[in-house]
């Protein structure tokens, strides 16, 4: 499941003898996995979990499952006709530019940034002085790679304060279990790692360079349980000559004086600039609403820290950034769709005063740069850039953008004036914008694609009416003059927790798609933050089905205007999204011809026992109240498959090494449904395809990314009856 951050016996394809024609194949599908009798006890219901030995992942037989589960749903896509064409239009599509990702800046006109060529197969590094300037590589995944045999990635990259230096996470096989380096920028040569255990990054330096702060985990020990592995995290100062295991504890969470809680909670310290303060954020679990602690710098660097909260969560402050003493705060507090506060160090957010007051919009995050705070506004399906000067009394201006879609920050150093913006939309492809005073120019950082203007294709954007009434934002994509007759092959995504909000994003493999008449269409429902935290809440534990149920009625709104018809219409959606996409394929089996839960979380029920069970808690409940485990229940698409109800076809994919949403969740469930499917007439298939060299898609490599999209569209046509 996603931290905001986005996603295994005996065993059992059925027959095929479905609607769509099965292709050709050699091999006979393996047997049903045998059904257990493990039943749990909660407030009174007994629930019933036949497949909970498929938990056991690194039992042989469970392994000898997964393995003949994954090379017979290998077979079935690999023949299945236009499959083979579909990859090929993929690649022509991906092929054309380098992407480059993740934009960092330092004084001195240097730029760090990840950067895939168009022949290569993963992100690598790079730097470069001036946007003109030569650029040098600096890490590059794929020489280890061609080492191990084992795809590796960077997790993520923190260039040092003044540019020299820069920190950065690797890790293999999708695992995102990333072990922490520092390589000097100049000479390429590394002077710190591997320091394991620094999955979750948190590097903040000194102003010196001569130390950083970072998160690191808990070691895991004999006989502790995997939910236990992101528990106890703590911040650690090292300093570049020093040893890890002996570094200074900045925050940790297990400390009282905190009041977190340590099974679910995350400390990150940063020194405030300019000041003799270190700030010290906690994130609680998977909430959007964090705490703020103060407290000397020196103090922290030495382990000795007595940390003054400034924030509670009970502030709804979700974005907080410094100016010398002079603290910024996004919060909804007294304002769903969220307002920005000035307060300070040494009084936090009492008696602040507001900079910019809730509106029709909902203001969704801030950056400070050495010019202004520049913060995001969306509205509908668009995203705005407001400008604040600092010092605050000048007017707040509203930049014009060069593309009407999304706008995400990157690139903001407080040093240096103006931000850097990636701008994009449903039809045109991400380029990175420099935003400084009025002016907002294209940096030419990401090379243009020659498929990255889709000129002959048209976005929509509809308000659909829910079970309630609720109206729930659809975007459809499609070709110009497409046909309205109820026969177009459509695809509709989705996710809808953590507030997340799907805003207009672009992708050439899209391309492979629409060319052939298809229509691809996203949906906000409630649990997104689409029109602020009231949306959010709205599709929220207790009342998550809102979820599904918005989700159905943008099907329906889908069917309705003659798009498509439900015999063409397919569900796609990953990690938290495969609530959505299991329970609206469990709720309404007679609206989709087909769904794809992409690393999904599937058994909420038992969720909680796996590593990140208890990071999530904040965001769908616990088993240990009634209503945490009534709306648990309710959200659990393997709890609610049903005998002798013939489902859409559907096709399970997941990486074997996912840290964030174990394997066994999509496992029991294609077993579970494979059951079900076993004993209806005419049943549709149920395919398992699994990655053992990868994990929640992190870290992917493009070959990866291409070969399980090029499944997903050629599976969809298959039981659409279009395949060719």
């Amino acid at each position: 499941m996603q931290i905001p951050s986005w996603h295994a016996a005996g065993a059992a394809l059925i027959a095929l003898c479905c609607t769509a024609a099965a292709p050709a194949h050699g091999s006979a599908p393996p047997p049903l996995f045998a059904a257990g009798n493990t039943t749990d006890t909660y407030f009174g219901t007994t629930v019933a979990d036949p497949y909970r030995a498929l938990e056991e992942v690194k039992n042989p037989q469970v392994q000898a499952w997964m393995k003949a589960q994954g090379e017979f749903a290998r077979a079935r896509l690999d023949a299945i006709p236009g499959r083979a064409e579909l990859l090929k239009r993929l690649q022509m599509y991906d092929a054309v530019a380098a992407r480059v990702a993740s934009v960092e800046r330092r004084p001195g006109e240097l730029y760090f940034y990840e950067r895939r060529g168009v022949t290569d197969d993963q992100f690598k590094l790079y730097v470069r002085r001036g946007l003109q300037g030569q650029e040098r590589l600096l890490v590059d995944p794929e020489q280890l790679y061609n080492l191990t045999g084992t795809p590796h990635a960077i997790n993520w990259f923190v260039p040092s304060f003044t540019g020299r230096y820069v920190a950065y996470g690797l890790s293999a096989g999708g695992s995102e279990d990333a072990s922490l380096f520092v390589m000097d920028a100049t000479t390429g040569k590394r002077v710190l790692g591997p320091v394991a255990r620094a999955q979750y990054g948190g590097v903040a330096w000194l102003e010196d360079d001569s130390g950083l702060f970072f998160i690191r985990l808990q070691e895991m020990k004999p006989g502790m349980a995997p939910v236990e592995r992101f528990q106890n995290v703590r911040s650690v100062f090292l300093r570049l000559d020093g040893e890890a295991d002996r570094a200074p504890v900045a925050m940790d969470s297990t400390d009282p004086a905190l009041g977190v809680n340590p099974a679910q909670d995350s400390p990150y310290v940063t020194p405030i600039y300019g000041t003799r303060w270190a700030a010290g954020y906690v994130h609680h679990g998977t909430d959007r609403e964090l705490s703020l602690y103060i407290a000397p710098l020196a103090d922290a660097m030495a382990g000795k820290a007595q940390w003054r909260r400034l924030l509670a969560q009970a502030d709804a402050v979700t974005a907080a950034e410094f100016a010398g003493e002079r603290l910024f705060a996004l919060t909804h507090k007294d304002a769903a769709r969220f307002r920005l506060l000035e307060g300070s160090v040494e009084r936090g957010v009492q008696g602040a005063r507001e900079l910019i007051a809730q509106g029709s919009g909902v203001l969704t995050g801030m950056v400070r740069a050495a010019d202004a705070l520049y913060v995001t506004r969306r509205d509908g399906a668009v995203t705005r850039v407001l400008r604040l000067p600092l010092p605050a009394a000048a007017p707040v201006q509203t930049l014009k953008l060069p593309v009407e879609g999304s706008a995400t920050f990157g690139g903001v150093d407080f040093r240096l004036p103006g931000a850097l913006l990636t701008l994009q939309s449903w039809t045109r492809g991400a380029q990175i914008y420099l935003a400084e005073g009025a002016r907002v120019t294209n940096t030419r950082l990401q090379p243009a694609g020659k498929f990255d203007a889709l000129d002959g294709y048209v976005s929509t954007e509809v308000l659909v009416a829910s079970h309630d009434g609720a109206r729930v934002p659809l975007s459809i994509v499609h070709k110009k003059g497409l046909k309205l007759d109820g026969s177009n092959p459509t695809l509709l995504w989705g996710y809808a927790s953590y507030g997340y909000t799907e805003e207009p994003w672009f992708s050439a493999w899209r391309l492979a798609w629409l060319e052939r008449g298809g229509v691809f269409a996203v949906a906000n429902p409630r649990g997104s933050g689409a029109f602020g935290q009231e949306w959010y809440k709205g599709g929220f534990q207790q009342t998550k089905p809102n979820t599904w149920k918005d989700f159905s009625a943008t099907a329906e709104y889908l069917v309705a205007q003659k798009y498509t018809r439900p015999a063409r219409l397919g569900i796609w959606g990953g990690s938290a999204g495969g609530i959505l996409i299991g329970r609206a394929m469990t709720e309404r089996p007679d609206l989709f011809a087909a769904a794809i839960p992409a690393v999904g979380a599937l058994d909420m029920v038992r969720a909680e026992f796996e590593s990140t069970g208890p990071a999530n808690i904040p965001e769908f409940g616990t088993h240990k109240t009634e209503p945490g485990f009534r709306a648990l229940l309710a959200m659990s698409t393997y709890h609610q498959i049903k005998d002798g109800v013939r489902y859409p076809a559907v096709l399970l994919t997941h990486g074997v090494n996912d840290p964030r949403v174990e394997v066994w969740q999509s496992t029991k469930t294609a077993a579970r449904l494979q059951a079900v499917a076993a004993a209806v007439p005419d049943s549709r298939p149920v395919l398992l395809r699994l990655d053992w060299q990868a994990g929640h898609g992190v870290g992917d490599t493009k070959a990866q990314w291409q070969a399980e999209r090029a499944d997903v569209l050629a599976f969809l046509l298959w039981q659409f009856g279009m395949s060719r």
